[in-house]
């Protein structure tokens, strides 16, 4: 009878445990939601889960990320999604420009903002999205160099790759704004504008925000891969719009939020 007991208490934790790890929602005078797990959480989870199965725990960590992540974002009714450069200060142009966007877009139409969560034209969308009282998002991500969060950020989701994070932040925006940056906003762009081409994705609003950057870019594209080499069409140029002007791209943003809701779509990826 004794050792029954301990097995019922032990059973009653482990379960408890479980649901904890996994955001399983509780009944009656369980907890009903825990705080968002971490990297470090998802990773002990899964070593519970598995042992030392390295590869399953690997994929049990991708999987389990990506699920709290569009979860999360899920929450947010409306969503745009800012990228860009981590290495701009807050004196430069375009850091400057990209908050205010940002604060119109909160503002004005009531919009959560997403970043990467860290310095730049990250900290920029998140300066603005706060500084007018809204859902500020930084969808960060461990790195060898550790990325610090900015401190206009609201709201944290934590990711350990890098692919499960695009997935999840392609998957619940209503509009793409792209900003000057390095190789890692051009492959984001690029990414997200071959899945819309192929239709794996339902097509969002591409806005490339800085036509000094974005136009040098977009003549290498008409010129080498439109009339050189053809190895895209003229019209799929159209997938993305390039402009400075916020007042445009919050009419676009108004427009496309409408469309979301007359339309019934619901974010997809195939």
């Amino acid at each position: 009878m004794h050792s029954f007991v301990q097995i019922a208490v032990i059973f009653i934790i482990l379960v408890l445990g479980y649901k904890k790890c996994y955001n399983i929602p509780m009944e009656g005078n369980e907890v009903e939601k825990y705080k968002i797990l971490t990297v470090q959480d998802i990773r002990n989870a899964c070593e519970f889960r598995y042992g030392k199965d390295g590869e399953m725990i690997e994929v049990c960590q991708m999987t389990d990320e990506l699920k709290q992540g569009i979860d999360q974002l899920q929450k947010f009714s409306r969503v745009a999604t800012i990228y860009g450069s981590a290495r701009f200060t807050e004196d430069n142009q375009d850091y400057i420009q990209v908050e205010k966007l940002a604060y119109a877009l909160a503002h004005d139409l009531g919009y959560a903002i997403i970043t990467g969560g860290g310095g730049g034209i990250m900290e920029a969308g998140n300066r603005g999205a706060y500084r007018a009282g809204g859902s500020s998002i930084g969808a960060t991500i461990t790195l060898p160099r550790e990325q610090k969060t900015n401190k206009y950020v609201t709201d944290v989701i934590p990711f350990n790759y890098f692919f499960t994070r695009k997935v999840a932040l392609r998957y619940s925006t209503e509009v793409a704004i792209y900003c000057p940056g390095g190789f890692g906003t051009l492959d984001e762009l690029f990414e997200v504008v071959t899945l819309i081409q192929t239709k794996k994705m339902n097509r969002i609003p591409i806005i490339l925000f800085g036509t000094e950057f974005w136009n040098p870019i977009d003549k290498i594209i008409k010129t080498l891969l439109v009339d050189e080499y053809k190895t895209i069409s003229s019209d799929e140029r159209g997938l993305y719009l390039i402009t400075d002007d916020i007042d445009t791209i919050l009419e676009i943003a108004a427009a496309a939020d409408l469309k979301q809701i007359k339309n019934g779509i619901t974010h997809s990826i195939r």
